[in-house]
């Protein structure tokens, strides 16, 4: 296969670069390249950010959120993880997306993974996942990339997947490493993840036999302008999230107070207060206020610095009160 080399490690960038090889990349050959993101979470095209994620524990390690434009589940990278696209025409979806992954497969195998093709999107070995993968088709053109987990932190991939009251929390670390492996372990003749990526592209390339492909500096200014009006905004990554309900409640000064509402499109579309607080004043009126205001707990801080918080929630300031908007209790 002829091949691109992408050396960005920002997710965002990243994300862009996927889309504008599919949708825009004047090749009528298969290409493909390998890369690697920051640590980050990536969640599928049509997942909720707030239920799928562990959202405080990603702002507190300095863990990006990133949403692709393929389906499937949330998935944890950091730098050593090594990921992969091949992106080529498509006439017969059934026959090249398998065409696709058995030649990642190959690939493996030919390193000395006992690599096996399992369920919908898994790559496994020994019945441990390895890999996931999935798909997007544009007009006659098919992608198909996934993770190749060399040696990825398994600690921090739980910790940031773990919502309160997931599987994944209640798995605990233990279990998901009895069901996912880093390559690592199946690759001894590997010091580190650059020499695996050095020696997949050259199975891939049949040793770089095919040409290198290489971008012009406008087309990379078109992948950093998609990246800026897109990939990289709080309308792609939160607020294309689908419809969801949170509910959460705490024990403030005023006493228990429970937050229940409606999320579409990142922004609060209803919200009602219900516990056994007390106040001078209902709190319809500061329910009726965060109506339309992005979910989370910064963003309803700011709306609420203007109201008289304290008046239907006695003893309670702001910054309490914002505190039940921290994620948690989300569901789809």
């Amino acid at each position: 296969m002829k091949y691109l080399r992408n050396s960005s490690t920002d997710p965002h960038f990243n994300m862009s670069f996927d889309e504008y090889c599919l949708e825009r990349f004047p090749s009528d050959e298969t290409v493909f390249y390998l890369w690697r993101n920051a640590p980050s979470v990536i969640i599928g095209l049509s997942q909720n950010a707030y239920a799928e994620v562990n959202l405080p524990y990603l702002e507190a390690n300095g863990i990006i959120l990133a949403r692709r434009v393929t389906g499937g589940g949330a998935v944890y990278h950091d730098l050593q993880n090594l990921n992969y696209t091949i992106v080529g025409r498509s006439n017969d979806l059934d026959r090249d997306y398998p065409g696709y992954m058995h030649m990642m497969l190959e690939a493996l195998r030919s390193l000395g993974v006992p690599a096996e093709i399992n369920g919908r999107n898994d790559i496994t070995v020994y019945g441990r996942k390895v890999s996931g993968y999935a798909k997007r088709v544009y007009k006659d053109r098919l992608m198909v990339h996934g993770t190749l987990m060399f040696d990825v932190d398994i600690e921090k991939l739980t910790a940031a997947l773990a919502v309160p009251g997931s599987k994944l929390e209640a798995a605990g670390i233990a279990s998901v490493r009895s069901r996912v492996a880093n390559l690592k372990d199946y690759l001894p003749q590997f010091s580190d993840i650059g020499e695996f990526k050095d020696a997949l592209e050259r199975i891939l390339s049949r040793d770089y036999s095919d040409l290198q492909l290489f971008l012009t500096p406008g087309q990379e200014e078109d992948i950093r302008r998609i990246c800026r009006d897109k990939f990289s905004t709080w309308e792609w990554n939160f607020g294309h999230s689908p419809k969801a309900q949170f509910t959460q409640a705490l024990r403030l000064p005023c006493g228990t107070v429970q937050i229940n509402c409606g999320i579409v499109h990142g922004r609060i579309k209803e919200a009602s207060f219900g516990g056994d607080f007390i106040g001078s004043l209902p709190a319809e009126g500061i329910a009726a206020a965060l109506e339309g205001c992005r979910f989370g707990r910064a963003a309803v801080l700011e709306a609420l610095r203007g109201l008289d918080v304290g008046r239907s929630f006695d003893g309670t300031s702001a910054e309490e009160l914002a505190d039940l908007f921290s994620t948690g209790g989300i569901a789809g």
